[in-house]
This record gives C-alpha cells, sequence and structure tokens, in this order.
C-alpha cells in the first residue's frame, strides 16, 4: 500500500459539511477509505469528460453523401435552406431564374 501512496499527490478538497457527511457515510457502506472513494469518483468523472470531448467529434467523416461535390459547395449546401437576410427563397429562385 506504501508504494501506491508514493507515487500520489496530496491535495486538499474543500466541500460543504452535508456533502463530506455523505462521503463517508458512503465509504462505510462500501467498505473503503474516503480517499479511495474519492479517487475513484474523480477517476470515473475524468473518463467521462474525456470521452464526452472524444465524442463531440466521432461523427466527422461518417457516412457517404453519394456527391462528389460536397466540399467545393459546403456553403451552398449549408445555407441553401437558411433565410439569413430575410429575403424568401421564392424570390431568391426567381432572380436566379431571370439572370
Amino acid at each position: 500500500m506504501y508504494v501506491r501512496i508514493r507515487h500520489m499527490k496530496r491535495t486538499t478538497l474543500f466541500i460543504e459539511e452535508g456533502m463530506e457527511h455523505d462521503l463517508h457515510a458512503l465509504a462505510r457502506r462500501k467498505g473503503i477509505p474516503t480517499s479511495a472513494l474519492v479517487r475513484e469518483s474523480l477517476g470515473r468523472y475524468l473518463a467521462e469528460e474525456n470521452g464526452r470531448k472524444q465524442f463531440a467529434l466521432r461523427f466527422l467523416g461518417k457516412g457517404r453523401s453519394g456527391r462528389r461535390n460536397v466540399a467545393e459547395r459546403h456553403e451552398e449546401l449549408l445555407w441553401r435552406d437558411l433565410n439569413p437576410h430575410g429575403k424568401s427563397r421564392e424570390l431568391r429562385n426567381r432572380r436566379r431564374k431571370k439572370g
């Protein structure tokens, strides 16, 4: 056990009294030291947070659109159904047909 402690960093946490009580009670129920419970909880929290960051961009590159020119037309495709300047889509289409 002391070999593991030698490789750990001591820190101080400021928590509310109620949280401290709940923490000690849970540690007693699980039959583990409070410090082990805190390490386990922090480890789970950090793994979850790191997983969220990795998940955020996992969708990139998934699937195929069937089109070869998506990269070249990305702005047109993204903005095609939006109305950024208040003009209706029909009005824009009429102007395109005239020109």
